[in-house]
Protein backbone atom coordinates (compact mmCIF):
# COMPACT_ATOMS: atom_id res chain seq x y z
CA UNK A 1 0.00 0.00 0.00
CA UNK A 2 3.02 2.20 0.97
CA UNK A 3 4.39 1.71 -2.36
CA UNK A 4 1.18 2.24 -4.29
CA UNK A 5 0.85 5.96 -2.39
CA UNK A 6 4.68 6.77 -3.14
CA UNK A 7 3.83 5.65 -7.08
CA UNK A 8 0.11 8.27 -6.91
CA UNK A 9 2.65 11.09 -4.97
CA UNK A 10 5.17 10.76 -8.05
CA UNK A 11 3.06 11.34 -10.48
CA UNK A 12 0.78 14.51 -9.13
CA UNK A 13 4.75 15.70 -8.81
CA UNK A 14 5.87 14.93 -12.17
CA UNK A 15 2.32 16.13 -13.72
CA UNK A 16 2.79 19.47 -11.37
CA UNK A 17 6.15 20.04 -12.89
CA UNK A 18 5.22 19.64 -16.06
CA UNK A 19 2.46 22.07 -15.85
CA UNK A 20 4.53 24.91 -14.03
CA UNK A 21 7.43 24.52 -16.34
CA UNK A 22 5.41 25.11 -19.50
CA UNK A 23 3.27 28.41 -17.64
CA UNK A 24 6.87 29.50 -16.85
CA UNK A 25 7.80 29.05 -20.56
CA UNK A 26 5.04 30.77 -21.74
CA UNK A 27 5.59 33.57 -19.49
CA UNK A 28 8.83 34.30 -20.58
CA UNK A 29 7.94 34.09 -23.96
CA UNK A 30 5.32 36.88 -23.39
CA UNK A 31 7.94 38.83 -21.44
CA UNK A 32 10.62 39.25 -24.21
CA UNK A 33 8.08 39.88 -26.86
CA UNK A 34 6.54 42.61 -24.71
CA UNK A 35 10.60 43.58 -24.42
CA UNK A 36 11.72 43.46 -27.83
CA UNK A 37 8.83 45.52 -28.60
CA UNK A 38 8.93 48.60 -26.22
CA UNK A 39 9.93 52.06 -27.57
CA UNK A 40 12.15 52.17 -24.67
CA UNK A 41 14.71 49.94 -25.86
CA UNK A 42 16.60 52.56 -27.98
CA UNK A 43 17.79 54.33 -24.70
CA UNK A 44 19.66 50.82 -23.66
CA UNK A 45 23.14 50.26 -24.86
CA UNK A 46 24.18 48.31 -27.31
CA UNK A 47 24.78 44.87 -26.00
CA UNK A 48 21.78 45.09 -24.26
CA UNK A 49 19.71 45.83 -27.87
CA UNK A 50 21.79 43.09 -29.18
CA UNK A 51 20.52 40.68 -26.64
CA UNK A 52 17.10 41.37 -27.05
CA UNK A 53 17.65 41.27 -30.67
CA UNK A 54 18.69 37.71 -30.64
CA UNK A 55 16.22 36.40 -27.94
CA UNK A 56 12.97 38.23 -29.99
CA UNK A 57 11.41 35.60 -32.12
CA UNK A 58 10.44 38.23 -34.01
CA UNK A 59 13.92 39.23 -35.65
CA UNK A 60 14.87 36.04 -36.28
CA UNK A 61 14.93 35.06 -40.12
CA UNK A 62 15.90 31.13 -41.61
CA UNK A 63 19.00 31.73 -43.86
CA UNK A 64 17.79 29.92 -46.57
CA UNK A 65 14.86 32.48 -47.22
CA UNK A 66 15.11 35.31 -49.94
CA UNK A 67 15.97 38.91 -49.37
CA UNK A 68 13.39 41.37 -49.87
CA UNK A 69 16.02 43.21 -52.50
CA UNK A 70 15.27 40.04 -54.08
CA UNK A 71 11.87 40.12 -54.57
CA UNK A 72 9.81 41.16 -57.26
CA UNK A 73 9.11 44.27 -57.33
CA UNK A 74 5.73 46.49 -58.80
CA UNK A 75 5.71 46.71 -63.06
CA UNK A 76 8.61 49.69 -64.33
CA UNK A 77 6.37 51.52 -65.96
CA UNK A 78 8.48 54.78 -66.52
CA UNK A 79 12.81 54.75 -68.10
CA UNK A 80 13.89 55.64 -64.55
CA UNK A 81 12.03 52.40 -62.83
CA UNK A 82 13.28 50.29 -65.84
CA UNK A 83 16.67 51.53 -64.84
CA UNK A 84 16.46 50.99 -61.58
CA UNK A 85 15.15 47.28 -62.17
CA UNK A 86 17.85 46.25 -64.03
CA UNK A 87 20.41 47.65 -61.62
CA UNK A 88 18.87 45.30 -58.96
CA UNK A 89 19.05 42.49 -61.22
CA UNK A 90 22.77 42.66 -62.29
CA UNK A 91 21.62 43.66 -65.58
CA UNK A 92 22.37 46.01 -68.40
CA UNK A 93 19.29 48.59 -69.23
CA UNK A 94 19.19 47.17 -73.07
CA UNK A 95 19.13 43.68 -71.94
CA UNK A 96 16.16 43.92 -69.49
CA UNK A 97 12.73 43.13 -70.50
CA UNK A 98 10.60 42.64 -67.61
CA UNK A 99 7.23 40.30 -67.80
CA UNK A 100 4.30 41.46 -69.46
CA UNK A 101 1.90 43.11 -67.08
CA UNK A 102 -1.11 41.09 -67.40
CA UNK A 103 -2.10 40.46 -63.76
CA UNK A 104 0.26 37.25 -63.07
CA UNK A 105 2.19 38.64 -60.94
CA UNK A 106 5.75 38.46 -62.57
CA UNK A 107 6.37 42.29 -60.91
CA UNK A 108 9.50 43.51 -62.51
CA UNK A 109 11.37 40.25 -62.87
CA UNK A 110 13.17 39.84 -65.92
CA UNK A 111 11.98 37.73 -68.75
CA UNK A 112 15.32 35.84 -69.78
CA UNK A 113 15.50 33.44 -72.31
CA UNK A 114 13.87 30.08 -72.80
CA UNK A 115 17.63 27.82 -73.01
CA UNK A 116 18.72 25.45 -70.83
CA UNK A 117 22.06 25.11 -68.71
CA UNK A 118 22.81 22.66 -71.44
CA UNK A 119 23.79 25.31 -73.61
CA UNK A 120 26.24 26.79 -71.65
CA UNK A 121 29.84 26.68 -71.93
CA UNK A 122 31.13 23.50 -69.77
CA UNK A 123 34.62 24.41 -69.35
CA UNK A 124 33.71 27.96 -68.62
CA UNK A 125 34.95 28.42 -65.15
CA UNK A 126 30.88 29.05 -63.12
CA UNK A 127 30.48 29.59 -59.65
CA UNK A 128 28.83 27.44 -59.39
CA UNK A 129 29.41 24.77 -62.22
CA UNK A 130 26.79 21.89 -61.30
CA UNK A 131 23.89 24.31 -62.19
CA UNK A 132 26.43 26.83 -64.74
CA UNK A 133 25.60 30.38 -63.33
CA UNK A 134 27.62 32.81 -61.81
CA UNK A 135 26.84 34.35 -58.23
CA UNK A 136 24.21 37.22 -58.43
CA UNK A 137 23.28 36.39 -61.74
CA UNK A 138 19.23 36.25 -62.15
CA UNK A 139 17.47 32.82 -62.68
CA UNK A 140 14.60 32.08 -65.10
CA UNK A 141 11.30 32.09 -63.81
CA UNK A 142 10.89 28.66 -64.39
CA UNK A 143 14.50 27.54 -63.64
CA UNK A 144 13.76 24.06 -62.63
CA UNK A 145 12.65 23.59 -65.77
CA UNK A 146 15.93 24.18 -67.86
CA UNK A 147 18.46 22.47 -65.46
CA UNK A 148 20.54 19.35 -66.65
CA UNK A 149 18.64 16.67 -66.13
CA UNK A 150 15.36 18.40 -67.40
CA UNK A 151 14.51 20.16 -70.63
CA UNK A 152 17.57 20.32 -73.05
CA UNK A 153 16.93 23.47 -76.10
CA UNK A 154 20.55 22.95 -76.93
CA UNK A 155 20.60 22.97 -81.33
CA UNK A 156 20.00 19.79 -82.91
CA UNK A 157 22.48 18.56 -85.75
CA UNK A 158 20.17 18.38 -88.17
CA UNK A 159 17.47 21.24 -88.32
CA UNK A 160 13.88 20.29 -87.58
CA UNK A 161 12.52 20.44 -91.28
CA UNK A 162 14.76 18.14 -92.54
CA UNK A 163 14.24 16.04 -89.76
CA UNK A 164 10.54 16.25 -90.12
CA UNK A 165 10.66 15.28 -94.05
CA UNK A 166 12.84 12.75 -93.34
CA UNK A 167 10.29 11.28 -90.68
CA UNK A 168 6.91 11.74 -92.43
CA UNK A 169 8.67 10.77 -96.19
CA UNK A 170 9.46 7.35 -94.59
CA UNK A 171 5.96 6.92 -93.04
CA UNK A 172 4.37 7.29 -96.25
CA UNK A 173 6.35 4.75 -97.98
CA UNK A 174 6.24 3.05 -95.91
CA UNK A 175 2.28 3.34 -96.32
CA UNK A 176 2.44 2.95 -100.17
CA UNK A 177 4.32 -0.42 -99.82
CA UNK A 178 1.58 -1.76 -97.44
CA UNK A 179 -0.88 -0.55 -99.80
CA UNK A 180 0.95 -2.29 -102.90
CA UNK A 181 1.37 -5.47 -101.07
CA UNK A 182 -2.60 -5.75 -100.70
CA UNK A 183 -3.07 -4.76 -103.78
CA UNK A 184 -0.78 -7.61 -105.29
CA UNK A 185 -0.58 -10.29 -102.83
CA UNK A 186 2.74 -12.37 -103.29
CA UNK A 187 3.05 -15.81 -101.71
CA UNK A 188 6.01 -18.69 -101.65
CA UNK A 189 5.36 -21.95 -103.32
CA UNK A 190 4.00 -24.17 -100.98
CA UNK A 191 4.47 -28.30 -101.79
CA UNK A 192 1.91 -31.04 -99.82
CA UNK A 193 2.77 -31.96 -96.17
CA UNK A 194 4.65 -35.32 -96.76
CA UNK A 195 4.50 -37.68 -94.01
CA UNK A 196 6.35 -41.48 -93.73
CA UNK A 197 4.39 -44.45 -93.58
CA UNK A 198 2.86 -44.18 -96.82
CA UNK A 199 1.65 -40.83 -96.00
CA UNK A 200 0.66 -42.49 -92.64
CA UNK A 201 -1.92 -44.36 -94.56
CA UNK A 202 -3.85 -46.14 -91.31
CA UNK A 203 -3.21 -43.46 -88.94
CA UNK A 204 -5.31 -40.68 -91.11
CA UNK A 205 -8.10 -43.03 -91.43
CA UNK A 206 -7.47 -44.81 -94.89
CA UNK A 207 -8.22 -48.40 -94.93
Amino acid sequence: RRSSDLLVRTRCACVLEAIFGATMAATGFRWLRAVARQPAMASLGTRSQAAVGLLSPSGARGASGTSKDMLPGPYPKTPEERAAAAKKYNMRVEDYEPYPDDGMGYGDYPKLPDKSQHERDPFYSWDHPDLRRNWGEPMHWQFDMYIRNRVDTSPTPVPWNTMSKQLFGFIAFMLFMFWVGEQFPSYQPVAPKQYPYNNLYLEIGRA
